[in-house]
C-alpha cells in the first residue's frame, strides 16, 4: 500500500476562548477564540513542518465547528475524515490568562460532544493505514469509553500493519473514572505503541518508579522501542535499546503559559524520528519546540515552521 499520509491521528477539537486579562475566569469580560485539543496541536505542528498529516473526528454543525474545521484545514491538515452533524455539539473550553508561567484556570465543556461519541466503527482502516505512523494520546481516550476503545483499534491496527505509532498519556484525572482505571487503561494503550512520552510526573504515577531509567524500563518490558521522559525545566531522558541520556532543557528568559507544551515537544520528537534522526537529535528538537511552545499563550503559535526549523537547527 502507498503511503499517501505522513502522519494520523484521532481526537477531539475545541473552541478555546482564552481571556484577554488575567483574573478569574467570571471576572473575565473579553476572550479571543483559539483552538484547543492535544491531538490537534501536534496535527498543526506537523503539517507545519511539511509532513503529509490527517485528523479523524465529530464536530457540531454550528459555528464552532466551521470555525475549527476552516482553522485546521487552513493548516494544510487533511480533514476528509471528520463529520460534521447537526445533531450533535462541538465541545469548547474557557482559560484564563497568566504571565507567569503559572497553571491558568481553565473550565470544559465537553461532556456528551461529538467527538466523545465516536465509536470504533468510524475508524477507516484503508485511509488509517494508508500512513506511515499514528499519534495518539491519553486525552481522547478519557473523554468516553467508545473512545478508548477506538484508539485502542486504531493503535493495534496500525501496529499489526507494521506502522509506528506514538503515545502521550497526557493524564487528565477529572476524565477518569478513578486514578487506578486511569493507570489501567493508560498503561494498556501504552502497550501498542512503539514510542512513548510520558512526563516525570506521569510516569512515576503510572509506573510506580521514580527514575526516569526505571520508568522507561517499565515500558520496554511492555514493548515500546522508545521512551522520552519529559522532565520540564531539567530536559528529558531518552532511551532505546542500544541509546540513551539526557538532553537539557533551553534556556527560556521568560515562561509565559506551559499548556501545549508537551504536545510541542511530541512535534519535535516525532517529526525527526520520521526523518531517521538519531534520537539524541530528535529530543533535542522536542525540547526546542517545547521551550517555543511555553513563551506564549495559545497552544499553537509557539509552534514553528520548517523556516524557522532549519534556521535554528
Amino acid at each position: 500500500m502507498i503511503n499517501k499520509l505522513d502522519v494520523v491521528t484521532f481526537g477531539e477539537a475545541m473552541m478555546l476562548l482564552v481571556a484577554n486579562e488575567p483574573g478569574q475566569l467570571e471576572d473575565v469580560d473579553m476572550f479571543h477564540k483559539r483552538t484547543a485539543g492535544a491531538e490537534t496541536n501536534v496535527a498543526i505542528g506537523l503539517s507545519r513542518l511539511g509532513l503529509k498529516v490527517g485528523w479523524a473526528s465529530r464536530l457540531g454543525d454550528d459555528s464552532m465547528a466551521r470555525y475549527l474545521l476552516r482553522t485546521m484545514q487552513s493548516e494544510g491538515i487533511d480533514c476528509s475524515h471528520v463529520v460534521c452533524d447537526a445533531a450533535q455539539r462541538t465541545g469548547f473550553q474557557f482559560k484564563g490568562r497568566v504571565h507567569d508561567g503559572s497553571d491558568p484556570p481553565y473550565e470544559y465543556h465537553r461532556k456528551g460532544s461529538a467527538a466523545s461519541l465516536m465509536q470504533v466503527s468510524d475508524i477507516d482502516s484503508q485511509w488509517l493505514c494508508s500512513a506511515r505512523h499514528l499519534h495518539a494520546t491519553g486525552v481522547f481516550a478519557a473523554i468516553s469509553e467508545n473512545c478508548f476503545e477506538l484508539q485502542r483499534t486504531a493503535m493495534t491496527l496500525m501496529r499489526e500493519a507494521g506502522r509506528t505509532v506514538s503515545f502521550d498519556p497526557n493524564l487528565r484525572p477529572g476524565l477518569w473514572a478513578s486514578t487506578q482505571a486511569m493507570r489501567e487503561g493508560i498503561n494498556q494503550l501504552a502497550s501498542a505503541a512503539h514510542w512513548i512520552f510520558p512526563g516525570i510526573d506521569e510516569g512515576r504515577l503510572l509506573t510506580g518508579h521514580d527514575r526516569p531509567e526505571d520508568i522507561a524500563a517499565f515500558y520496554h518490558q511492555r514493548g515500546a522501542d522508545v521512551v522520552v521522559v519529559k522532565l520540564g525545566a531539567k530536559g528529558a531522558f531518552y532511551s532505546a535499546n542500544d541509546d540513551s541520556g539526557y538532553v537539557p532543557a533551553f534556556e527560556v528568559e521568560r515562561v509565559i503559559d506551559t499548556v501545549g507544551a508537551g504536545d510541542g515537544f511530541a512535534v519535535g520528537v516525532i517529526s525527526a524520528l520520521l526523518e531517521d534522526a538519531p534520537l539524541r537529535r530528535a529530543v533535542e528538537r522536542g525540547a526546542w519546540i517545547g521551550s517555543r511552545a511555553v513563551q506564549v499563550l495559545g497552544d499553537t503559535e509557539g509552534l514553528p515552521t520548517r523556516a524557522e526549523l532549519q534556521a535554528a537547527f
